[in-house]
């Protein structure tokens, strides 16, 4: 099996100490406390999440002191804050996002229903796996036909991981609009956060929308995959140093999701990490197929 990891091979000396950075994010309205908030240091590749009580805490170089950091979760706006005042508050309030009111659905009558990209157990060739720094995986779902439709199911496929030892991992579902023009995930479609648990002894899991009634936007929608890099999704993996040949230990986050190739250009990959969308792409040996994310959606129609 490939497994594929979301961050950036790099090389640099420490010479300073490290120090441990840690806080609580808080809603200003409310003033309680935000989970599954990515904390990620602009400029690096180093990143934490908060945990279900809003804390979070990580381990940096002395020199990250000088940096920002990136506050991102669903439902709030971005927030950039400098390290040295978290440092000093020990915590940090983030703005809950204004969002239009949605059309209200009186009463829809759904036929028939498929499936985008269906995949089962034996088509997984390969995994997504995160370090360093969270990261949201999301694949573009194109929308085709006139007729109106409606998000029923995501189906979300992994891959099983020997190194990481408990029962199960956690991990936040996503759901974008499209940009018309740069052709980037933009708005967040699903409201509500939804924490799903990957269970080792289950090569997938399946979420049921229909009850949020979304509509599948005229440009597609973009169906993200997010991880938490929480104490629960930790674990360690062993390794040996190319050059010393020293036994090595390296931070992962769980799950790792599982990965297809596919021929169909139009399920484009995006990576979201440090503020930023970017592309992400990778073909197969005979540059025939691409990989991607191997999770599947079903859409149901509405009758005319």
């Amino acid at each position: 099996m490939r497994f594929f990891l979301l961050f950036f091979f790099f090389v640099f000396t420490i010479t300073a100490q490290e120090v441990l950075i840690d806080g609580t994010i808080y809603d200003s309205k409310t003033q309680e406390s935000i989970p599954y908030v990515s904390v990620s240091f602009l400029n690096t590749l180093k990143g934490a999440s908060t945990d279900e009580k809003g804390y979070f805490f990580i381990d940096v170089p002395s020199a990250f002191l000088e940096k920002k950091v990136h506050l991102s979760s669903l439902g709030y706006k971005d927030t950039i804050v400098a390290v040295k005042q978290i440092v000093t508050d020990k915590k940090f309030y983030m703005e809950q996002e204004s969002f239009e009111l949605d059309e209200v659905v009186v009463a829809k009558s759904l036929g028939d229903s498929y499936v985008l990209n269906p995949v089962a157990s034996y088509d997984l060739k390969s995994g997504f796996a995160s370090s360093s720094t969270p990261w949201v995986l999301a694949t573009y779902y194109p929308n085709i036909g006139a007729q109106k439709k409606y998000i029923n199911k995501v189906t979300v496929f992994f891959q099983k991981d020997d190194s990481f030892k408990r029962k199960a991992s956690k991990f936040r579902i996503r759901v974008y609009s499209v940009n018309p023009e740069t052709k980037k995930p933009e708005a967040d479609l699903l409201r509500k956060s939804i924490i799903l648990e990957a269970f080792a002894e289950n090569d997938f899991v399946s979420i049921d929308l229909s009850a949020f009634n979304i509509k599948m936007p005229r440009e597609g929608v973009y169906i993200g995959l997010e991880w938490l890099f929480i104490p629960y999704n930790w674990y360690a993996l062993k390794g040996k140093d190319p050059i010393s040949n020293e036994l090595t230990l390296e931070d992962r986050f769980a799950p790792t999701f599982g990965g297809i190739y596919n021929k169909n250009q139009n399920f484009k990959v995006m990576v979201y990490g440090m503020g930023e969308w970017t592309d992400f792409k990778v073909k197969s040996k005979d540059n025939t197929k691409h990989l991607i994310p191997a999770v599947s959606l079903k859409l149901s129609k509405e009758k005319q």
